[in-house]
């Protein structure tokens, strides 16, 4: 392994600092937890076993309708990335994995890029395709949509590069193939509605037919943007129809901003788990519609609730499931506008995790019985009460142990890694939003 961006150094200096307070947390916690039965050491190792990929393309800003601020030191090509996704792993201990996007991510030499991520500390996870954007040299537009889009030969280089990300991700080790299109229309009658989705299913199924045996193909519903009146794949019920018409291999990806305002994501959850198609889960938040604010930073209690589903799904498998059991693929997948990228993933990070910390405290013989008794207010309280409960100690124990840091935010500020990777890398320019 190469040396890793942050000073071990530093980290273990910082951590002696906390030790002893951290000590005190923890057993006080403990001593809590047991007087319910709770072995307080169980649910550390839980959580020692928990990860959540980063995405390639949040370790640098991103940008509102009308402009995007760079930030200095932020990464230009994915080997950049590679660093930034590597100072949240060695800070948190809960991010092993990179999600990569391509073509923004294409390189010349895909072992030698595995094997410069392993020298990280970091794994590869879901391969993304894009097909929402015209490169340069690209032959066809995908202004009319890409899978679903009229014209065959469009449709046919969405599939190929499809089929692309697939043969990249076999050489990264990655073993799933996320698949998002922004096909769909901004008036009434500029495209048939029935026949759109027929198309997709056809193009989608030559995508399907490509998957290597061990893979999975992860489809991704968006109600809007930049299809703002009807969207091909626009809720979890076209993604689950689509899914099934496509095969077993198919499974739905849920991404909590993409949803209308109120919608009950964590019944969508236990619905997709239900049917055997519940493949991965996208971290962000909300305020008014798909806004990929920081994980938790508006609503923590929906992302609890969403992970209560998670560990229900987790306790009771589907046979229908891939590989028989429950796998979801896990990713924070947010826009970080104004603040540096690394700190929003370390913060949301901690956050998933403190959720899924407390939905592990939840006393499920207590909540199923209440459930049962339709004691409402019993059922809730069960809920309730892992949700108020601090976790931090157990978390910070985790990482601690695992090598990382007990205060992932104050170690990254006084590595000064940032202001350092402003003086080395190329500047970012000034974008134009999307308006």
């Amino acid at each position: 392994m190469t040396e890793l961006p942050i000073s071990a150094d530093l980290i273990a200096e910082r951590n002696a600092a906390h030790a002893e307070a951290l000590e005190e947390d923890y057993a006080a916690l403990g001593r809590k937890l047991s007087r319910t039965g709770i072995d307080i050491d169980a649910i550390k190792d839980r959580v020692a076993g928990f990860s959540v990929a980063v995405p390639s393309w949040g370790a640098g800003r991103g940008g509102t309708r009308f402009a995007k601020f760079p930030i200095a030191g932020e990464p230009t090509n994915i080997h950049e990335k590679l660093e930034d996704c590597a100072v949240i792993q060695q800070l948190s201990r809960v991010t092993p994995r990179v999600s990569p996007h391509f073509p923004w991510d294409k390189v010349s030499d895909y072992k030698a890029l595995r094997e410069e991520a392993a020298a990280l500390g970091l794994g590869w996870d879901a391969v993304n395709s894009n097909t929402f954007q015209d490169q340069v040299g690209q032959a066809h537009t995908y202004a009319n949509g890409s899978l679903a889009a009229q014209d065959a030969a469009t449709r046919q280089q969405a599939v190929d590069h499809n089929i692309e990300c697939i043969e990249i991700g076999q050489q990264l080790g990655s073993t799933d193939l996320t698949v998002w299109v922004g096909d769909g229309t901004n008036f009434p009658g500029q495209q048939d509605l029935g026949r759109s989705l027929d198309r997709y299913l056809e193009a989608a199924s030559k995508i399907y037919a490509a998957l290597p045996d061990d893979w999975r193909m992860l489809l991704e519903h968006k109600m809007f943007e930049p299809a703002f009146y009807s969207t091909v794949i626009s809720d979890w019920g076209s993604s689950i129809l689509a899914a099934q018409e496509l095969g077993p291999k198919a499974k739905c990806l849920v991404d909590l901003g993409h949803h209308a305002p109120n919608v009950n994501i964590e019944q969508i959850v236990a619905r997709l788990h239900r049917f055997g198609k519940l493949g991965g889960f996208h971290f962000n938040d909300s305020k008014y519609g798909d806004d990929d604010l920081d994980s938790g930073s508006i609503n923590p209690h929906q992302l609890f609730l969403v992970f209560n589903e998670l560990v229900e799904a987790e306790l009771n498998p589907r046979a229908n499931e891939a590989g028989g059991g429950f796998n979801p693929s896990y990713m924070i997948d947010q826009s970080h506008n104004v603040t540096d990228p690394i700190e929003s993933m370390l913060s949301s990070a901690e956050t998933i995790t403190q959720c899924f910390a407390k939905a592990q405290l939840v006393d499920r013989d207590a909540l199923h019985a209440a459930q049962e008794a339709n004691d409402t207010m019993m059922a809730f309280q069960a809920l309730r009460r892992a949700y108020n409960v601090d976790v931090a100690p157990i978390l910070a124990k985790a990482r601690a142990e695992a090598g990382g840091a007990i205060d992932v935010l104050e170690a990254y500020r006084l590595s000064q890694y940032r202001g350092r990777k402003a003086q080395q890398r190329k500047a970012v320019g000034l974008g134009a939003g999307i308006v």
